[in-house]
């Protein structure tokens, strides 16, 4: 239902500024004429687009016709509701990017508009202290993935309508976004689960060369309950040294044990745990 109303990005690997003339079909709907005509309260950018082609994995580089930088949620909804009534004749498109944290070009778009998320005006943040129903997911892993801490979302469809979903009001929509990788709709609001923020943080590296004392240690924190805030594993492949490996858990200073474990073998695996506290409380022994 909802895939059918949401622009498609079209992956086109280009290495190059977008031009009208690379494209022998170019559609004159598609040009920067009529994104002129629309009525918003931020602006279009036609020529300074070559920082949208960018992210964070630098692998694709997609040229976009347009950058809005919208200063209000009614721009984009403007926006995606006059492409949309384009119609099939057109093949203007449209990618929303925040900080430009992806790794794939999936907030790019060849030849269309991005969305540049970071010109919105100074997000609205209302905080609300009254008791709320507890958020938890299976397995007890603290918090779980962030879409579990999501109360109710605003979302431009599509269509380029304004929607707000939770899980009692627009259900469908609402996990679709939640879980769509931005395929069914732009997030513009969002209300979600907060707590206190720690004041400090003990941090806690342990590296392997056996994978199965590895992942046994790994299973036997995870099991326990309100042990550590955070556990994750990952393989280092050894390739600089452990000694100058950004992810050593090793001090220079005493580098025996370090050279011990690197002389071994080349592939290594880390478990990574935090457990945050308070000054004032129980010191962690």
């Amino acid at each position: 239902m909802f895939l059918s109303c949401m622009t498609a990005r079209i992956n086109l690997g280009s290495k190059l500024p977008y031009t009208n003339s690379d494209i022998l079909d170019f559609n004159p709907l598609d040009g920067p004429s009529t994104l002129r005509t629309l009525n918003l309260h931020g602006h279009f950018s036609f020529d300074d687009v070559h920082h949208a082609a960018k992210d964070f994995g630098n692998q694709y580089q997609y040229y976009p016709l347009a950058i809005l930088r919208p200063k209000s949620v009614s721009d984009i909804s403007t926006t995606i509701k006059h492409i949309f009534q384009m119609g099939p004749a057109s093949k203007l498109t449209v990618a929303a990017r925040g900080h430009g944290h992806s790794t794939q070009g999936q907030a790019q778009v060849h030849g269309g508009v991005v969305i540049s998320m970071e010109s919105l005006q100074r997000p609205d943040i209302q905080i609300y202290t009254e008791k709320l129903p507890y958020i938890d997911v299976s397995g007890g892993i603290r918090h779980g993935p962030q879409i579990s801490n999501v109360y109710e979302l605003e979302v431009v469809t599509g269509k380029g309508e304004v929607v707000n979903c939770s899980e009692k009001q627009n259900a469908d929509l609402f996990y679709s976004v939640l879980g769509g990788l931005g395929q069914f709709g732009i997030i513009t609001r969002a209300r979600i689960a907060l707590e206190p923020a720690p004041k400090m943080v003990k941090w806690i590296r342990v590296l392997y060369s056996d994978f199965l004392s590895f992942t046994n240690d790994q299973e036997h924190l995870i099991s326990y309950k309100k042990t550590l805030d955070y556990i994750e594993g990952f393989v280092i492949i050894n390739r600089t040294g452990i000694l100058n490996n950004w992810r050593s858990s090793f001090n220079p200073q005493d580098p025996v044990q370090a050279r011990a474990v690197q002389l071994r073998r080349k592939t290594l695996y880390c478990l990574e745990m935090t457990k945050s506290f308070n000054p004032e409380a129980k010191p962690i022994g």
